[in-house]
C-alpha cells in the first residue's frame, strides 16, 4: 500500500504530527504499536499527575477540557488523547508495530505486519518509550527486586519493605513520596535534588515560562549536555524529604546479594530498588536506514533528519526547545518540522 505520509507512533507526538499534516491537506497513515492512540501514557503509574496545568497541556486545535488551572491525572490525559485521535482526519491503525524502515529510489518502505510505502516519514515514538536502566555499582549482583518506574503502578506490593528509589526528577520524587506512606524509602541520587517553585508570585511556573517566551526559545539543539530537570514543587516534596519520609542519600557504592553499601560505609538489606532513571528514544526500526548514530540517537537537526530528506522526528527530548517532549511543545515542533520537511521535498506547503 502506498500513502502520502506515514507517522510512526500515535502518542502525543504522533497525534500532533498528524494534525500538522491535516492542516496542510495531507491525510497521513499513523501506525501505533499498542491497541490505543495514547502512547506511553497507558503504561505510567496510577497516581501520575501532570506538573503543568490543563491550560498548558493541550495539543493544537483542542483545549484540555475542564478547569484549566487544575493538574490533570494520567487517566484524564489518556481520555484526552483518545478523544483527540477520533477528531483527526487521519488513518490511525493500532496494533501495528513498526519493525523496519528501508529506503530505495526515493521511497521509504515501512514494515508493520503489513508493508507500506511513502515518500515522507515522521518518527514520533518519542523519548519515553524505552526505559533507561543505568549501570549502577553492583546492581548486576543484586538479588532483590529491581524495576524501572515504567513498571511501577502503585505502592501496594511494597508495603512494609525497605526500598531505594534511584533518581532526582519529578517522577522519582512523586513515586518516592507516595511509597513512603507504605514503606521505608530512601531516594538515592548522584547529585543534590534541585527544586523549582511551582507557583512563583502566585502563578504556575508554566504561566511565567509561556509569558516570558522561555518555552518557545529554540535552544534545545544547542544543549550538548542536556540540563537536569528540577523537581517542580509546591513545597510538598521538599518538606517530605526534610522530614525523612522519604530520606535522601548519595547513591550507594556497592551491592552484595541484597546488602547495599552506602558512601559512609554502612550496609543494610534492601528489598527493592526502583529506577526512576528516565527513558531513551525507541528508534531501532530506523537502523536499516543508517539514520542513527553509534549511540542509537537519531542524526537530526531540530527534528529534521540529516541522512534522509523525507524523514523527520517529533517528540525527542530537547529537540528544539525545553518543552519539545511535552504536550504543550510537540505541536510547535510538529509544525516546524512539517513545514521544512515538505518544503525541502518540493511539496507545496
Amino acid at each position: 500500500m502506498h500513502t502520502d505520509a506515514i507517522v510512526i507512533g500515535a502518542g502525543q507526538s504522533g497525534l500532533a504530527a498528524a494534525h500538522a499534516f491535516q492542516t496542510r491537506g495531507i491525510r497521513p497513515l499513523v501506525l501505533e504499536a499498542s491497541d490505543t492512540p495514547a502512547g506511553s501514557w497507558t503504561h505510567y503509574y496510577d497516581s501520575l499527575t501532570l506538573f503543568s496545568p490543563a491550560r498548558y497541556s493541550s495539543l493544537p486545535g483542542m483545549p484540555f477540557p475542564g478547569d484549566p488551572d487544575r493538574y490533570p491525572h494520567r487517566d484524564e490525559v489518556i481520555a484526552y488523547l483518545t478523544s483527540y485521535a477520533t477528531r483527526l482526519n487521519a488513518d490511525i491503525r493500532t496494533n501495528h508495530r513498526v519493525t523496519r524502515v528501508t529506503y530505495d529510489n526515493g521511497l521509504f518502505t515501512v514494515e508493520a505486519g503489513e508493508t507500506f510505502t511513502t515518500s515522507t516519514v515522521i518518527a514520533a515514538t518519542g523519548g519515553f518509550s524505552r526505559p533507561h536502566r543505568p549501570d549502577l555499582p553492583g546492581l548486576a549482583d543484586y538479588t532483590g527486586t529491581v524495576l524501572h518506574s515504567a513498571e511501577y503502578r502503585n505502592p501496594t506490593p511494597f508495603a512494609g519493605q525497605r526500598v531505594i528509589v534511584v533518581g532526582a526528577g519529578n517522577s522519582a520524587l512523586q513515586i518516592a513520596v507516595e511509597l513512603a506512606q507504605h514503606a521505608d524509602v530512601t531516594v538515592a541520587t548522584r547529585a543534590p535534588i534541585r527544586y523549582a517553585n511551582q507557583r512563583p508570585l502566585g502563578r504556575d511556573i508554566h504561566f511565567w515560562s509561556t509569558t516570558l517566551g522561555i518555552d518557545h526559545l529554540p535552544i534545545g539543539h544547542l544543549l550538548k549536555k542536556k540540563p537536569a530537570v528540577p523537581v517542580i514543587d509546591d513545597g510538598t516534596y521538599r518538606a517530605a524529604i526534610t522530614a525523612g519520609r522519604p530520606d535522601h542519600r548519595p547513591l550507594f557504592t556497592d551491592i552484595n546479594d541484597t546488602k547495599v553499601t552506602w558512601p559512609d560505609g554502612t550496609t543494610e538489606h534492601i528489598d527493592s530498588i526502583l529506577l526512576a532513571t528516565g527513558y531513551r528514544p525507541n528508534l531501532d526500526y530506523l537502523e536499516p536506514l543508517g539514520a542513527l548514530d553509534h549511540n542509537g540517537q537519531p542524526s537530526q537537526s531540530k527534528g529534521l533528519s540529516t541522512t534522509h530528506k523525507g524523514l523527520g522526528y517529533v517528540g525527542l527530548e530537547w529537540q528544539r526547545s525545553l518543552a519539545s517532549a511535552t504536550l504543550r511543545g510537540v505541536g510547535r515542533d510538529a509544525n516546524y518540522v512539517l513545514a521544512r520537511l515538505l518544503r525541502r521535498q518540493n511539496h507545496k506547503v
